[in-house]
């Protein structure tokens, strides 16, 4: 790789405390759940009967006709991207779109449009089978890469990445090195998710992942809590515009923070439960740090996976005192799942993104819904959680964890210019 460094020039989301990244930066420093009762289905037979949902969702960049040809997933992708485009004040005519990409990462794909689909034809086409043209197009997990393509013309490298829940973090990775190879000057980054679906709740639930806290919905996501008993669903989506450096200071470009480095890796353990000893965790932040040129020590923030899971927030806390040792304590750690929920493949971006504005600001979102001590993770008695109230201190460089499914792990770092 040459010495190209890559920039966050614009930023853009939807998620269930907001539908535009100042609403969603405003919410989480307010300490504010998104979490509700799930109102797109009739949940009376389900274990679970809330999820982080988009609220009010009515995008004007959004004409009728992409409205109708596209699923969720892909909507909540195309409203974060045209967000971020807006903020990163490019000018669409003029800059040189085969150096212009995109690589967008989902864990589910079109979820609904498939329940849908085989649905209908469960009940009505089974002797004359039938389905829609626009089936396979809207729920095939590289459309909403095609359509940030199609839509502004993006001539540069565009696919999809695909690994549960480190979907968009592998996302913006391939954007990055893109960029650092010189093989393009702008990459659009992120990842979306619509799964607050009949499909989508029944199936976690049939593995024991999500919380059924129905009695107080507003406070079942708690990462990092002793009475933590499962994750809360989240939908919507989160872009970055990462352009090389030059370009964007030729520009005169607003810059949040410099995507230095990256770690990627697998736990090769179990397909559903993390490593217990942390170890895929450690590896990941450990090449991130090393790539950038760093110590461990300059590390001051930590946006956690966290997704409130009994095994999972163990095992990253793990990871992250064995790793960080002396230093751990000095680290503020927190999980915004505590607010918008998990989105999945979406998550890594929205988390990535959240991550630019504490290193531009200097203020880190707390882990709400906090009341009770894990003894489990009292490794360090000094270790910062950053538990229901934001810090504000100098954040000069943070790291977003991204852990799937599959033991696929990535942790990227973000640091000031």
């Amino acid at each position: 790789m040459n010495n190209r460094r890559v920039v966050i020039t614009g930023i853009g989301g939807v998620c269930s405390v907001g539908n535009s990244m100042p609403q969603i930066w405003s919410a989480l420093q307010e300490g504010t759940s998104g979490c509700g009762e799930i109102t797109c289905f009739d949940t009376t037979n389900f274990k679970t009967r809330f999820a982080c949902q988009v609220k009010d969702f009515a995008p004007a960049c959004l004409d009728r006709k992409l409205m109708q040809r596209t699923d969720r997933n892909t909507q909540f992708a195309m409203a974060s991207v045209y967000e971020a485009l807006a903020d990163s004040k490019l000018d669409m005519e003029a800059v040189d779109k085969e150096r212009f990409g995109c690589v967008w990462g989902t864990g589910m794909g079109g979820l609904k449009t498939f329940e849908d689909g085989m649905m209908e034809y469960g009940t009505q086409y089974r002797l004359n089978p039938h389905f829609s043209s626009l089936f396979l197009p809207k729920l095939i997990a590289n459309m909403p890469a095609a359509q940030i393509s199609i839509t502004f013309g993006l001539l540069g490298p565009n696919y999809a990445t695909v690994s549960a829940c480190a979907s968009s973090g592998h996302s913006i990775v391939d954007a990055m090195h893109y960029i650092q190879l010189g093989d393009a000057d702008i990459m659009i980054a992120g990842g979306s998710e619509a799964a607050v679906t009949e499909g989508g709740i029944g199936s976690f639930n049939a593995m024991h992942a999500l919380s059924t806290r129905n009695d107080s919905p507003a406070t079942a996501s708690r990462p990092f809590s002793a009475s933590r008993d499962g994750f809360v669903l989240g939908e919507g989506g989160a872009a970055l515009v990462l352009e090389d450096y030059d370009h964007a200071v030729a520009r005169g470009a607003h810059i949040y923070a410099e995507l230095a480095a990256a770690g990627v890796g697998a736990d090769a353990y179990h397909i559903t439960a993390p490593d217990p000893s942390g170890a895929g965790a450690v590896h990941v932040m450990k090449q991130a740090v090393k790539k950038a040129g760093l110590s461990l020590s300059d590390v001051d923030y930590i946006n956690t996976h966290g997704t409130s899971t009994t095994l999972g927030d163990i095992a990253e806390a793990h990871a992250i005192d064995t790793l960080f040792g002396e230093h751990a304590p000095n680290i503020n750690i927190s999980s915004t799942k505590s607010m918008t929920g998990h989105l999945l493949g979406g998550a890594g971006a929205l988390e990535a993104a959240i991550s630019a504005l504490v290193v531009e600001n200097d203020i880190v979102p707390p882990t709400i819904n906090h009341a009770d001590d894990d003894v489990d993770l009292q490794i360090n008695p000094k270790l910062n959680f950053t538990f229901n109230k934001p810090q504000h201190r100098t954040v000069n460089v943070a790291l977003s964890n991204s852990f799937g499914f599959g033991g696929h792990n990535v942790c990227l770092l973000l640091k000031k210019i």
